[in-house]
C-alpha cells in the first residue's frame, strides 16, 4: 500500500508546457478507489481483502474505468476525487477477457472526464502520460516501448498489449494518455525486463480501443453477452521451452482433477501447446464454460492424459453487493 505522501520524483512529473492540452484538467479525471473484500472471498488470498488504485471517469455521469482485479468481489468501494471528497461507489461490471472494470459512484463527481484516443496511433518512442489519481505529482512522463501480445498466468491473454516506461510505481487502474490528453489505456501490471547487465521495469497497459465493443454490455448486463470462456483454475508458467503448473485455484476444474504443482503441460485435446499463448487459446476454442476437455501432461516423466470439467470463473466470485 502506497504511503499517503507518495510522490512521482519531480524530474519525472510531466510540466504542463510541454502538452499541447490541459494537462491539470485531465489530471483531474482521476480518482483514488478502494476497495474491501470479504475474508472469505475467492480471490482474497490472491489479491488481498483491501485493494488501492485508481480510475478515469470516462462519461459525464461519472462512469469510472479502472482495472477489473481491484473490484472483483469488492464488498465496499470508495472513491475520492482530485478535491478529497470522498463518496461510496458500485462494482458494476468486470470483464475477465479484457481486465477492464466499470465502477458507478454513488453520487455525484464534480470532475472532468476523459475521453476515448485511439491506441492504434500512438507509435513507439511517443511521449505520454501515466496518471493515477492525485493530481500531477501522481503521474510520470512515460514513453511507448512495446506492443504485443501478452499472456498471463492466470489464463489471460491480449494480443496487442501496450508497454511503457519508465514504470509508474502505483500503476493499478492509473490512465494512460496519449498527446491529445485522451485516454489509450489503463494500467494493470509492473513487469521486469532485461538480459541480466540491463533491467527495464514497464508497464503494462490494456488499450481502450476492447472497450468500445463491449461497453454496452457491460452496462446493461455487468459482464460480455456471450457464453463464458472455460476455465481451468490453473496458473500456469513458461519455463524455457516448458509449460509448467505452477499452482491451483483450491477447489477449481484443475485442483478437482488432481493436476498438481510442477506437471507439464503437453497437450490440449490432443492438440501441443508450444507455449503459454497457445495453451489459452487452444483451451477457449474447445468451446464454453462447462465443456469437457483433456489435458496430456507430463509428471515425473511420464505422460498421462487427464479429463476435466471446465467451469465459468464467474461461478466462482461474489457478486457486487446491492446498494
Amino acid at each position: 500500500m502506497p504511503s499517503p505522501d507518495w510522490r512521482i520524483p519531480p524530474k519525472l512529473q510531466p510540466e504542463p508546457g510541454d502538452y499541447g492540452y490541459d494537462l491539470d484538467r485531465a489530471l483531474k479525471a482521476m480518482v483514488g478507489l478502494k476497495a474491501t473484500v470479504p475474508d472469505d472471498a475467492f480471490t482474497a488470498g490472491a489479491l488481498g481483502t483491501e485493494r488501492i488504485g485508481s480510475g478515469a471517469v470516462i462519461r459525464a455521469d461519472g462512469l469510472v474505468l479502472t482495472i477489473g482485479y481491484l473490484i472483483t468481489e469488492a464488498e465496499q468501494i470508495w472513491l475520492t476525487d482530485c478535491e478529497g471528497h470522498v463518496l461510496p461507489g458500485h462494482a458494476l461490471a468486470y470483464d475477465q477477457a479484457t481486465g477492464f472494470g466499470l465502477v458507478q459512484p454513488l453520487g455525484r463527481l464534480a470532475v472532468p472526464h476523459l475521453g476515448l484516443g485511439n491506441p492504434g496511433a500512438v507509435a513507439i518512442g511517443d511521449a505520454l502520460v501515466m496518471a493515477a489519481a492525485g493530481g500531477r505529482t501522481h503521474a510520470i512522463e512515460a514513453k511507448l516501448v512495446g506492443r504485443q501480445q501478452f499472456a498471463g498466468y492466470w489464463e489471460y491473454l491480449l494480443e496487442d498489449a501496450l508497454f511503457t516506461a519508465p514504470a509508474h510505481p502505483f500503476w493499478s487502474g492509473a490512465a494512460l494518455l496519449d498527446g491529445r490528453g485522451e485516454l489509450i489505456g489503463v494500467g494493470s501490471l509492473i513487469l521486469q525486463q532485461g538480459d541480466g547487465g540491463r533491467r527495464l521495469d514497464t508497464n503494462m497497459v490494456v488499450p481502450v480501443h476492447h472497450l468500445r465493443p463491449i461497453l454496452q454490455d457491460l452496462l446493461r448486463y455487468g459482464r460480455v453477452d456471450r457464453p463464458p470462456r472455460p476455465w481451468l483454475g490453473l496458473y500456469a508458467v513458461e519455463d524455457e521451452d516448458e509449460i509448467l503448473i505452477g499452482g491451483c485455484s483450491s477447489n477449481g476444474p484443475a485442483e478437482q482433477a488432481g493436476l498438481r504443482k510442477g506437471d507439464r503441460v503437453l497437450a490440449v485435446n490432443d492438440e501441443p501447446v508450444p507455449d503459454l499463448a497457445g495453451l489459452w487459446t487452444r483451451l477457449w476454442s474447445s468451446g464454453a464454460a462447462g465443456v469437457c476437455i483433456t489435458l496430456r501432461i507430463s509428471r515425473d516423466g511420464r505422460s498421462m492424459v487427464v479429463p476435466l470439467v471446465t467451469a465459468d470463473r464467474a461461478a466462482f466470485l461474489k457478486p457486487p453487493r446491492l446498494h
